[in-house]
C-alpha cells in the first residue's frame, strides 16, 4: 500500500497578504468613510511592490524582492461635486513579464530567486543551472520578442521632468503613465521609448553603446529628484570596472533661460575596488554620498566557494563625498561595518565665518543595521551570523569635508524604523520631522521569513534630538540620543515628546506612507499620511487570504499621528510590498505626450 505524499508547505510570501494578486483594475470607483482633504483632490498614491506573474512552484526559492512589478494606485478625481477616489492597479510590462505573458509553457519566472543567489547553502552547481536557464530563455527569445532588459521596476517610483519612473536596480527606469498606470518605455536619460518624435535623441543614454551598455544601464531603485533644481540624481552599480556610475539628468521644464545644463551620463565613481550591493544613497544640494558597504554582489564570488551575495563583518563601511557634478573628487571616509539600504535625507551644513566656522559639513539620516541579515530572513533564510535580532535605527552622520574625518554618527533613536520618508518638497534641507515605519515587538526580523509587518507608523524630531545631542555628545557609533523602546514611547502622554507613535489596530498592518503637506500648512508636520492598511482578521484558519479579502488607504493626520480622517475601502487587497509616492494633480495634467504604449500580445 503506497504512502500519501506529504503536502508541500507553502512559502510564507504565498500566504496572507503577502501572497500576489493577479487581477488588475481599471479605475475603480470607491467607497469612503470620512472626510477627503482637499489637497488629496486630483492627485494619486501610488505604490509599487513585487508581484509574481507566474504561479510559485513547490520547492522553488523565493524572496520578497522577486517577482514582476505591480503599481498600485487611488486616484482623488476630481468631479464636478467634489472628488471620487478611484482605485487601479497594473502590472509594470516590462520585457521579462512580457515573456511570461506571451509563453505560458513557463513554468518558473525567467530570472532566478534571490533566495537562491544569497543562501549559504546553495550549492556551485544549483546556482550556475539557474543562472544558465535565464540566459538560455533570453536568448531563446530573440526569435520572437527579445528580453533587452532584464529589469522588473518592482521598487519604487518617483516624478522627474513631467514622467513618472518605476525603479529597480536591475536596468533603467521605466516611464508609466498616470493615473491608469500604463506602461510607457524604458527610460535612457535622454527620452522614454513610446514618446513623442520629438522627444527623440539618437545620443547613447544610460549604459552608453556597445556589448556591455545593458549592465552599465542598471539604475538605482532610489533615484533622489532635487526639489529645486528638478535634477534627477542617480548612480548605476555593476559587475564590471569601475563598478560605479553616476550620473545626473537636468529638468528642462525647470531650467531657467541662460542657466547653466548640468548633464552627467555614465561617469566612475573612483575608489571602489569590488562588485557590492548598493540599494539608495544621500543626495544633498551640493552633495552626493555613495555608500559602499561590506556587502558584495558578486558572481565570481562563487569560485571562491562563496555565495553571489556576502557580508564581511570584519569590514568596513565607506562613504563616498563628493561634489554633486565632479564625481572625481570624491573624498572616502570609513566606520564600522554596517548595512545602510535607504537615506532618508541629506543636508549641507552652511558656514558661519562670524562663528569661526569654516569647515564645510554634509550632514546625513538613513537606517542603520549591524548586519545584513534582513535581507536573508526576507528570503527565509538563517542569516549567516549569530545575531538574532537585528535593530534597524534612524541615525545621523556628519561628514567633515576640510578635516576628512566623520565627526558625528550616532543613532537618533533607540526604536526599530525603516521605510522612511520626509517631506517632499523639503529634500535636502534641515527639516525637523521623519516619518516611518516601526513594530511593536522592536524588531523587523522577528516579524519576517516574508517581509516586514508594520504596525506602528512613528514621527521623528530630528531637530529636536540633535539639538539634545549638541547639549550631550553621544558616543560615536554606538550612541543613541532618545534610548526608550518603542513601548515606553507608547506610554509617553508628553504633547512635545519627540517621538510619536501611530499605532495600528490589532491584527492590523500599514505599508510605508508619505507625507502630503496642508496648502496653508503652519508648522512643517502639518499634513497628511497617505497608506495602504490591511485587517488579518479576513484570513482564513490556515492564514490564506480569502477571495473577497479587501484594503483601505488611510489618510492619517501628520500633525498629531492619532486621527484616520479619510478611509478609502479598495475592490481588493493590496499585497504587502516596497515603495510609494504622492503624485499632485499638477504632475499628473502635465505628463509628457506619449505616442504609443507598451502591452503584450
Amino acid at each position: 500500500m503506497s504512502q500519501k505524499a506529504k503536502p508541500q508547505s507553502k512559502s510564507p510570501l504565498q500566504t496572507g497578504n503577502f501572497a500576489p494578486v493577479h487581477h488588475q483594475h481599471t479605475l475603480t470607483p470607491c467607497k469612503y468613510h470620512g472626510t477627503i482633504p482637499r489637497e488629496l483632490i486630483g492627485g494619486q498614491y501610488i505604490r509599487n511592490g513585487a508581484n509574481p506573474y507566474i504561479p510559485q512552484q513547490p520547492n522553488r526559492a523565493e524572496h520578497w524582492f522577486d517577482g514582476d512589478g505591480m503599481l498600485s494606485g487611488v486616484f482623488f478625481r476630481r468631479t464636478t461635486d467634489g472628488v471620487r477616489p478611484e482605485y487601479v492597479n497594473r502590472f509594470v510590462v516590462t520585457d521579462v513579464f512580457r515573456t511570461a505573458v506571451e509563453n505560458p509553457l513557463l513554468r518558473a519566472p525567467v530570472l532566478p530567486s534571490i533566495a537562491t543567489l544569497i543562501d549559504p547553502a546553495s550549492s556551485l552547481v544549483r546556482i550556475v543551472c539557474v543562472m544558465l536557464r535565464t540566459v538560455g530563455i533570453v536568448i531563446w527569445s530573440w526569435f520572437s520578442r527579445p528580453i533587452r532588459r532584464i529589469g522588473v521596476a518592482n521598487t519604487s517610483i518617483v516624478h522627474h521632468d513631467e514622467r513618472m519612473l518605476a525603479t529597480c536596480e536591475s536596468g533603467p527606469p521605466m516611464r508609466v503613465f498616470l493615473p491608469q498606470l500604463y506602461t510607457v518605455g524604458w527610460f535612457d536619460g535622454w527620452k522614454a521609448e513610446g514618446e513623442s518624435i520629438k522627444s527623440a535623441n539618437d545620443k547613447p543614454g544610460f549604459g552608453g553603446s556597445g556589448l556591455l551598455g545593458s549592465l552599465r544601464e542598471w539604475t538605482t531603485g532610489h533615484p533622489h529628484v532635487d526639489p529645486q533644481t528638478g535634477e534627477l540624481v542617480v548612480f548605476h552599480s555593476t559587475f564590471i570596472k569601475p563598478y560605479v556610475r553616476y550620473s545626473v539628468i537636468p529638468s528642462e521644464k525647470k531650467q531657467q533661460k541662460g542657466e547653466a545644463r548640468h548633464l552627467l551620463l555614465n561617469m566612475p565613481v573612483p575608489g571602489i575596488f569590488s562588485p557590492k550591493m548598493m540599494h539608495d544613497f544621500g543626495v544633498s544640494h551640493n552633495h552626493t554620498v555613495i555608500i559602499d558597504m561590506p556587502l558584495s554582489l558578486d558572481p565570481f564570488n562563487l569560485a571562491r566557494n562563496k555565495p553571489v551575495v556576502a557580508f564581511n563583518p570584519n569590514g568596513t563601511t565607506r562613504f563616498g563625498v563628493f561634489p554633486r557634478y565632479a564625481p572625481d573628487k570624491v573624498q572616502w571616509f570609513e566606520t564600522d561595518a554596517c548595512t545602510i539600504f535607504h537615506t532618508v535625507n541629506t543636508w549641507d551644513e552652511p558656514l558661519s565665518p562670524e562663528k569661526g566656522e569654516n569647515e564645510s559639513k554634509v550632514n546625513m539620516i538613513c537606517c542603520r543595521m549591524k548586519t545584513a541579515s534582513v535581507l536573508f530572513s526576507a528570503g527565509n533564510i538563517q542569516p549567516p551570523t549569530t545575531e538574532t535580532v537585528e535593530q534597524c535605527r534612524l541615525c545621523y552622520y556628519q561628514f567633515n569635508l576640510t578635516t576628512k574625518q566623520v565627526t558625528k554618527q550616532w543613532a537618533l533613536s533607540a526604536i526599530e524604523l525603516e521605510f522612511v520618508n520626509i517631506a517632499p518638497h523639503l529634500e535636502m534641507s534641515n527639516t525637523h520631522f521623519v516619518y516611518g515605519c516601526s513594530t511593536r515587538n522592536g524588531s523587523f526580523n522577528e516579524a519576517l521569513g516574508a517581509g516586514p509587518k508594520i504596525d506602528c507608523l512613528t514621527k521623528i524630531d530630528v531637530a529636536e534630538l540633535l539639538d539634545r545631542a549638541g547639549r550631550e555628545l553621544p558616543a560615536p557609533v554606538s550612541g543613541c540620543v532618545d534610548g526608550r523602546s518603542i513601548q515606553e514611547v507608547m506610554k509617553s502622554d508628553d504633547p512635545n515628546d519627540p517621538v510619536t507613535v501611530f499605532q495600528m489596530p490589532d491584527k492590523w498592518y500599514a505599508q510605508e506612507c508619505s507625507f502630503i503637506p496642508r496648502s496653508d500648512a503652519v508648522t512643517e508636520d502639518d499634513g497628511w499620511l497617505v497608506t495602504f492598511v490591511f485587517d488579518e482578521s479576513q484570513l482564513d484558519q490556515d492564514g490564506n487570504a480569502v477571495d473577497d479579502a479587501k484594503s483601505e488607504l488611510w489618510v492619517i493626520d501628520a500633525r498629531n499621528m492619532r486621527d484616520v480622517v479619510t478611509r478609502v475601502v479598495l475592490p481588493q487587497r493590496v499585497p504587502y510590498g516596497l515603495h510609494g509616492n504622492w503624485f499632485s494633480e499638477d504632475e499628473i495634467l502635465k505628463q509628457r505626450p506619449v505616442e504609443r504604449l507598451r502591452g503584450v500580445v
